[in-house]
């Protein structure tokens, strides 16, 4: 281990066990954003994937280390005025988009240790053959769908000028894997067009990438999950018109209170961009908080439109002091 991880584990475990930590993160509530919960920890480990994704035996380290120091709780329970005042700081877990295996991986462990969560739909996708583009054509440059799906999308990709660098040849899967990550990234700044020619290029998968409303309301029925919207098409909603915004917010609101019995007054901002138009906007669509991806810890007094999250990786998961760490560096004056 690099001796800069091995300083911010030993500072973050030092921080969450000193008089100055539980000092700084009393009344405190930390929100943290996740994504997947994959089959694999192996498989969640690799660059491309570490960020959104991880497996399950990181995960379930992850909320034993989260019931040892912090009291798990729903996310309204933070947000809600005054429920801040406790000995315990609070955690919160937050999915976004949607994902399958939220149901499929996540939900038993959070079962297992009772621990509440929230998951913002991307409400398209629900229930719907529709994909995520960034795992369709990721999954497909990395040969999980065979070496023809593979080609195809590379003869695609260079259709609309993107070429594959020559990192995809390395022989390392790590660094491999890194090209990928890059390479991904980058094709963010293409067009909504673009993106989704790529991804009907990619073979459709075997089983939806997303939940089912049946899900939806089986895991909603458990008590300890809820549900926000995290846009429609999760298209980002700063590029947008004003018509679009409309609609975008208009049909995630409307699917979610057609789909679940108690959907939450939280909006959740696709990529975490905001501006003050889209903030102004989502509030005038009774929304009186929503989720960035801007870090921090939530006092209570922040921008109740623009809340602060802490992202977990496959690397957090496994290493949480890792975590503890920037939780300090979050919660410092």
């Amino acid at each position: 281990m690099p001796i800069k991880t091995s300083i911010k584990r030993a500072s973050g475990w030092l921080y969450l066990n000193s008089s100055l930590g539980r000092r700084q993160l009393r009344g405190a509530g930390v929100i943290l954003m996740l994504h997947r919960v994959l089959a694999d920890d192996q498989a969640a480990a690799l660059p491309h994937r570490n960020e959104l994704c991880v497996g399950p035996k990181a995960f379930e380290h992850l909320l034993v280390w989260l019931k040892k120091h912090f009291d798990c709780v729903p996310l309204m329970e933070i947000l809600q005025p005054g429920s801040l005042r406790s000995q315990r700081p609070k955690v919160t877990l937050t999915f976004d988009d949607g994902w399958r295996d939220n149901a499929v991986n996540a939900f038993a462990l959070l079962q297992k240790y009772q621990v509440p969560a929230s998951i913002f739909l991307s409400t398209d996708f629900i229930g719907s053959r529709q994909r995520f583009w960034w795992e369709s054509i990721g999954e497909t440059l990395w040969s999980s769908h065979g070496e023809e799906a593979r080609q195809r999308l590379i003869d695609c990709l260079q259709q609309v000028g993107r070429p594959l660098p020559k990192a995809f040849e390395d022989a390392d899967l790590h660094r491999r894997s890194l090209a990928l990550l890059v390479f991904l990234q980058d094709l963010k700044t293409l067009s909504p067009l673009d993106l989704n020619r790529l991804t009907d290029a990619c073979p459709q998968e075997s089983l939806p990438q997303a939940l089912d409303w049946h899900q939806v309301r089986a895991l909603e029925a458990s008590g300890l999950v809820r549900f926000g919207p995290h846009g429609a098409s999760h298209a980002i909603l700063t590029g947008l018109d004003d018509q679009r915004l409309e609609q975008e917010l208009s049909r995630s609101r409307q699917a979610l209170l057609n789909g679940c019995n108690r959907p939450l007054p939280v909006y959740c901002y696709p990529n975490g961009d905001n501006d003050a138009r889209v903030r102004q906007q989502v509030a005038a669509h009774h929304f009186p908080f929503a989720l960035g991806t801007g870090t921090g810890i939530y006092r209570g007094h922040e921008d109740s439109l623009a809340l602060p999250r802490f992202g977990v990786s496959q690397r957090t998961a496994r290493n949480p002091e890792l975590l503890s760490w920037r939780i300090y560096r979050g919660a410092r004056p």
